[in-house]
């Protein structure tokens, strides 16, 4: 697939244009110069192709930050196949991009001069001073009006060859009409979604039986509730989306690039360098892995400006995510805010690793030590196992990647039924179940109806009656049976719907 690349100076609305040609709002945008640091790559159709679209930092100097963002933005530029090379056309031409153009045009690549920011007739006379550039490929352009786009995406889409055609009804895109689409999406605003434990919809319903009979075999049951569980295609289960996440300067961006083997992400001493989560996908063992590297995450009352929208696309992330990279910094003592990191993990129950980074500068006598703090702070990620590593020297780095295969695995499998009702009798047996005011709480059947992570339901008389003791302790039963390391374990109690009015004699559990 063909790329193209969005490169300029700081403010000129290169992601704006990225979003614009995605049509949805995918990249953060702001009126901060510097807002974009990282490569970002998306697939997006132009008129009727396909084409890989890399938005860049700005080109500009002056601080290690900004000359790490221009070198990755100019390797963007060098992997691509057209470059569309942006300017502000509010100002007039500067020297500046003229002699970025030039060494643009020199890489012998198909480039255009976009010129942005014409929002009117009058700011149209303007974009003649931009033909001093030397080149008659030049597009006046305003992405925030939807001005004008229409021959800078058809010149796109000539560049592209016939093999990257996903429709066949155009050839030319004759109106602006379906980017209308995108203004309404721009102008939407997120709304969050509360979790609610108990009453989360999770698409788990319980089939309708008659109550005529006394005793239900396991095999008749097993039977009645098979068509509620939730098939899942192998490939599925071969991809997983694996979030890091972590407080500023934890070495998130080191430990995705470590994990790459490349400079993927912008990497420097300024905290909170990494604002808009990016993604990469590997594949190891026949599994696909994509990797999110997120922005770091402050104190709610040192959050300011751009970084507020990097929480927001941080915590969107995380509710896609499968598994949660939990990156502290073993060289400082832990903080209340890496609890309230964790927090995001336990909200959106993911499957979870944590990693102990900078260990080359722990004291190594302190092992026994801060392996018991973690578990201390850490108590609501028991499942979690624990790896020390540094991204910077890249040690242990590598074992990361089996272990994720291995909680993907955890993450991912579903229990016999047979099996599950053998040890949740087996557990009641130790300890029944405790009553509630005086009436007698049972549970007649257990099927696990979900993967990833695994969620079971337990079918009672009264579901109100299993108290989170007792919840827990069946997890724990259950993972003294089965591996469910690295994962969560979840129970949904659930009361047996029924046909009939109840009968006068009492339901008599199977056990």
């Amino acid at each position: 697939m063909k790329k193209l690349a969005i490169i300029g100076r700081p403010n000129v609305g290169k992601s704006s244009l990225f979003n614009r040609l995605l049509k949805q709002r995918d990249a953060i945008t702001s009126e901060q110069a510097g807002t974009t640091r990282d490569v970002k790559k998306r697939v997006a159709v132009v008129v009727d192709k396909e084409v890989e679209i890399l938005d860049t930092g700005g080109l500009d100097e002056g601080c290690e930050l900004y000359d790490r963002i221009k070198e990755k933005s100019l390797k963007a530029a060098h992997e691509a196949d057209i470059i569309l090379f942006m300017v502000d056309g509010k100002s007039l031409p500067e020297e500046d991009d003229k002699k970025l153009f030039y060494e643009l045009e020199s890489m012998g690549k198909a480039i255009a001069l976009v010129v942005n920011k014409i929002d009117n007739d009058k700011m149209q006379e303007k974009l003649w001073e931009y033909y001093e550039f030397g080149t008659d490929r030049i597009f006046g352009i305003s992405v925030a009006h939807n001005r004008s786009l229409l021959p800078l995406l058809n010149w796109i889409a000539s560049e592209l060859p016939e093999s990257s055609i996903v429709k066949t009804d155009s050839e030319v895109v004759e109106s602006e009409d379906e980017l209308d689409g995108f203004d309404a999406a721009m102008r939407a605003s997120a709304e969050d979604d509360e979790f609610e434990e108990e009453d989360e919809d999770d698409g788990f319903f319980i089939p309708e039986e008659d109550d005529e009979e006394e005793e239900t075999s396991i095999e008749a049951l097993e039977e009645a509730y098979r068509g509620i569980v939730k098939e899942y295609e192998a490939g599925d289960v071969n991809q997983m989306k694996v979030a890091i996440i972590g407080r500023v300067n934890v070495g998130k961006s080191s430990l995705l690039n470590a994990l790459l083997g490349e400079d993927r992400s912008v990497v420097s001493s300024v905290a909170g360098t990494t604002i808009d989560p990016i993604d990469e996908t590997v594949e190891y063992n026949d599994k696909q892995i994509t990797f999110i590297d997120t922005a770091g995450i402050r104190k709610r009352g040192k959050i300011l400006g751009i970084e507020k929208y990097a929480l927001m696309r941080t915590e969107e992330m995380l509710e896609s995510a499968d598994i949660a990279l939990l990156v502290l910094d073993a060289s400082q003592p832990f903080m209340d805010l890496d609890e309230k990191i964790a927090g995001f993990v336990d909200k959106n129950r993911l499957a979870c690793l944590i990693v102990l980074n900078k260990w080359d500068l722990a004291p190594k006598e302190d092992y026994d030590k801060i392996i018991a703090e973690v578990r201390d702070r850490f108590k609501f990620l028991s499942y979690a196992p624990i790896i020390t590593i540094s991204a910077e020297s890249k040690q242990r780095v590598h074992k990361i990647f089996d272990m994720l295969l291995k909680i993907n695995e955890n993450y991912s499998q579903r229990i016999p039924t047979g099996r599950l009702n053998e040890v949740i009798q087996a557990a009641m047996r130790k300890h029944i179940l405790p009553s509630i005011n005086g009436m007698n709480i049972r549970l007649y059947f257990a099927t696990q109806y979900d993967i990833r992570p695994p969620r079971i339901a337990l079918i009672m008389n009264k579901p109100q009656g299993l108290h989170f003791s007792y919840r827990r302790y069946l997890t724990n039963q259950l993972r003294e049976q089965f591996d469910f390391e690295g994962t969560p374990v979840l129970f949904k109690a659930k009361a047996k719907s029924q046909k009939k009015k109840p009968q006068p004699h009492k339901k008599r559990s199977m056990w």
